[in-house]
């Protein structure tokens, strides 16, 4: 996963905890849910607009 071991996320996690406290982390993990939720409903749409326009 892009070269990233366990010592690495962890390290990752701890700073992110320190920066925004434990009590935001369900709030940003909430919104990086959503967005990438959001991402896939987009590429997929295009991939089905792209898809009708190939079978003109």
């Amino acid at each position: 996963m892009f070269g990233l071991g366990l010592p690495e996320l962890l390290v990752i996690l701890l700073i992110v905890v320190v920066i925004f406290g434990a009590g935001k982390l369900p709030q940003i993990g909430e919104g990086l849910g959503k967005g990438i939720k959001n991402f896939r409903k987009a590429v997929k749409e295009e991939e089905d607009s792209t898809a009708e326009e190939d079978k003109k």
